[in-house]
């Protein structure tokens, strides 16, 4: 097996080897059923040490090797994701809790991202510029040298291999930071894709651990850049200590994002796409939509029908039955969704369906009557909850749609695109859809928001990634050495 379990069983990927860690281990836990499916290693800050002096050492040879090269492993690495597909989706089912069509469009992603990492060791990596003294002058593109991720457990093997691959393609060497939560899925099968494709000992480095693990990877002085996904609170304490110690840090953080249906909308199309928007993955993206702003004259009738739709939505184990929503990832998880569903009914929202749950499985769930006061509105929920709100015009709409400090994704449902478009223009999101919801993503665009939902977009294309993952160099180059006064 790929994924054989005598390799991986309480290790973690340190200098090559699948070792034990320092920091003991953890149960991998089916959250649909509360089973076992192991236990996986968990890292302590030494053994950051130890792996930030390992990626050093093996960067510099990686960096030096024939782009090519560099590309082939890559190549090879895409081609596994597909190879490995089954194996890995059952990971994802049962370790996630993702339903199927979830945990395939999840592969291929992240296949599609190391496709387009292997593009990037033949770009242009620098450029002449004019000088007034008789010299060559020219900038390069260099690698920065160790990168550490920091990875969520939502959508694990996306978000890690977005900022694996690229930096890997560029140069760099990476140590993964998964969550423990989903570690295997978001840890292991990189560290054994990439081992497999041919990577040498030490370019990538996979230790699972708590938050000492990623202060310390953070803090580290091998360490200079730091690509982090997760809340919004976390990221700002990533931000803060990668700023003393003068790297930087790619945030992708928290969102709460704005579906809003204008009055010419049509009323079908327009449900259809904000049931999708809150309830995929069970509403655990950080591009779901957290609200749905309706123009007054469809509100009443989009509650209804949104009512009516989430009702009709199956909630349960992913691996043993044909369902539309898995579990919630945990308790605490769970716990936070249904805090916020019930202080809002108390702040006078109405549930309409929903707002209950039955272990993790939480119930797909409608508030209306939300008001800028209610904690379901301002909060990101991160679980399937969709609180509708009204508004009566366009300024009002965007008034709604800045209320919050997030700003990831857009969605615009009209059938006037270009008014779509100018609404578009006045609510600052890294993400806009026309006439779609919020939840989308490719390998080869820009992601990321603005505001408290991140530092911009700092992963996905060609050229974002060369900016997150190399510095620039100023070079110049004379025939003669000048003659200087002293």
């Amino acid at each position: 097996m790929f994924l054989d379990a005598t390799q991986w069983q309480n290790k973690i990927f340190l200098g090559g080897s699948w070792v034990p860690g320092s920091g003991g281990t953890t149960e991998v836990v089916e959250p649909a059923t509360g089973a076992s499916l192991g236990q996986i290693g968990l890292a302590d800050a030494t053994d950051l040490a130890r792996a930030a002096e390992n990626a050093a050492a093996a960067q510099l040879k990686w960096a030096a090797t024939p782009h090519v090269e560099r590309a082939a492993v890559l190549r090879r690495a895409a081609m596994l994701w597909a190879e490995h597909a089954d194996e890995i989706s059952w990971w994802n089912i049962r370790e996630v809790g993702a339903v199927p069509p979830m945990a395939e469009f999840a592969l291929h992603v992240t296949e599609q991202e190391c496709h387009e990492a292997a593009t990037l060791p033949g770009h242009p990596y620098g450029a002449l510029m004019p000088s007034e003294q008789p010299r060559l002058s020219m900038t390069r593109r260099v690698p920065a040298g160790v990168v550490g991720v920091i990875s969520p457990f939502n959508v694990p093997i996306i978000l890690g291999v977005r900022a694996v691959a690229p930096a890997l393609a560029l140069g760099n060497a990476v140590i993964l930071k998964p969550d423990p939560r989903t570690a295997v899925t978001g840890g292991v099968t990189i560290a054994r894709i990439f081992e497999e494709a041919g990577l040498p000992a030490g370019v990538l480095q996979m230790l699972p651990g708590g938050r000492d693990v990623g202060e310390a990877m953070v803090t580290h002085p091998l360490v200079r850049v730091i690509a982090f996904t997760g809340s919004t609170e976390a990221g700002r304490r990533v931000g803060e200590m990668a700023g003393k110690h003068l790297k930087r840090a790619h945030l992708e953080l928290g969102g709460n994002s704005a579906l809003i249906v204008l009055d010419d909308a049509d009323l079908d199309s327009a449900v259809n796409l904000a049931a999708w928007g809150s309830y995929l993955h069970q509403g655990q993206i950080c591009m779901t939509t957290g609200r749905h702003l309706v123009h007054e004259r469809l509100y009443d009738d989009f509650v209804e029908q949104l009512a009516a739709k989430a009702a009709g939505l199956s909630v349960g184990d992913p691996a043993r039955d044909k369902v539309a929503l898995g579990p919630l990832i945990d308790a605490a998880q769970r716990d936070r969704v249904h805090a916020i569903v019930t202080a809002s009914a108390a702040q006078g929202a109405r549930i309409e369906v929903g707002g209950d749950f039955d272990g993790l499985f939480y119930a797909p769930t409608v508030l209306s009557d939300v008001s800028l006061d209610t904690p379901a509105f301002g909060q990101e929920i991160f679980g399937p909850v969709a609180p509708v709100a009204r508004f009566s015009s366009a300024e009002e709409a965007i008034r709604l749609a800045t209320a919050t400090e997030y700003g990831l994704s857009l969605g615009i449902v009209t059938r006037d695109v270009m008014k779509g478009l100018a609404l578009a223009d006045r609510v600052p999101t890294g993400i806009v859809h026309i006439n779609d919801q919020t939840v989308g993503d490719e390998a080869n665009v820009p992601f990321g928001g603005v505001g408290a939902s991140g530092t911009g977009g700092r992963f996905g294309s060609a050229e974002a990634n060369i900016e997150a993952f190399t510095e620039t160099r100023w070079v110049t180059v004379r025939g003669q050495a000048p003659s200087y006064p002293f």
